[in-house]
């Protein structure tokens, strides 16, 4: 019995996003919005994965990061590597890391919130990073991983 392996072709520069839970990969591609990329992108989903049981994988050419996109990705994929490529080869690697405060970047789940009726910028306290829940400082609403509405730049 041989063994095959799907060979996915290196990028020589842009990022990859490793290590996303499979049942997540498309909550990330549509927070950044890959569906509208120019760029070539690759991905794989349902592999095997020591850590994750199942992980997905998103490779990006010509694409680096901003801090804000970074931010979006811990928050539905706080288990994620980025593996930033340059000259085909990995030049950093870093684990998405939730930072303590959240602002701009997901809605508040209380519909009476003053965030959701006026024009206000959410502001969010994580509270707690590994089951990631993030409490609203204007209502003080929590709000839990499965129910975090990340706000989408359309750009």
């Amino acid at each position: 019995m041989s063994k095959t392996k799907l060979q996915v072709s290196a990028i020589k520069e842009g990022t990859v996003i490793d290590h996303i839970p499979a049942k997540d990969l498309f909550k990330v591609i549509r927070i950044l919005n890959l569906n509208k990329s120019e760029n070539q992108i690759t991905f794989g989903t349902n592999l095997d994965s020591r850590a994750l049981g199942k992980k997905a994988i998103i490779k990006i050419s010509g694409k680096f990061f901003k801090e804000e996109e970074i931010n979006k990705i811990a928050l539905v994929a706080n288990e994620a590597n980025l593996n930033v490529i340059r000259n085909y080869n990995v030049a950093e690697k870093k684990k998405v890391v939730i930072p303590d405060e959240i602002i701009g970047i997901a809605k508040c789940v209380n519909p009476k919130c003053i965030t959701n009726n006026e024009d206000i910028t959410t502001k969010f306290t994580v509270v707690s990073k590994e089951k990631v829940a993030l409490k609203c400082n204007y209502c003080e609403k929590i709000t839990d991983k499965e129910n975090i509405i990340i706000l989408r730049n359309e750009k």
